[in-house]
């Protein structure tokens, strides 16, 4: 079985410039983990997840070493406002990872499963064309599975 098969067509995407307000009203409101980062065409230039944004808020790992007891982690939350009025395109992974539409879906898991991904892009040369988790590839194995008993 392909990742076209199974793959999510309808896309949520944000452009590089969308405001983090937008971004998280859209990851909050809908429960997405990340959502694919395009430009005109559907070219895909990035991806912004959650761990993205919260990843800002982290303090250095040297903060963390010289001043472990000065750290206010409470306090740090009030940092979220400074994230706002950022782009997306300020805190996206470039060039990230995706898989083909024609790639076996097996092969799509062990690339996500060597990223430690829930979900993945899925790219026809630079260009999104859907995205597959997890759920819908273990949901295809089932039914696969399943239907043939």
């Amino acid at each position: 079985m392909l990742v076209k098969e199974i793959m999510t067509r309808a896309v949520r995407t944000i452009k590089p410039d969308t405001r983090l307000t937008e971004v998280a009203s859209v990851m909050c409101l809908n429960r997405f983990s990340g959502l694919p980062v395009v430009e005109k065409d559907n070219i895909i230039v990035g991806i912004l997840s959650e761990q993205d944004v919260l990843r800002y808020l982290f303090p250095e790992l040297k903060d963390v070493m010289t001043g472990l007891g000065a750290l206010d982690f409470e306090n740090r939350e009030e940092e979220y406002k400074k994230v706002l009025p950022l782009k997306a395109a300020d805190l996206m992974t470039k060039e990230p990872v995706t898989v083909t539409p024609d790639m076996p879906i097996l092969k799509s898991v062990s690339v996500m499963a060597r990223r430690n991904f829930r979900r993945i892009p899925v790219a026809d040369g630079n260009k999104l064309v859907g995205i597959v988790s997890l759920g819908d590839i273990h949901r295809a194995i089932f039914m696969q599975s399943f239907s043939a008993h």
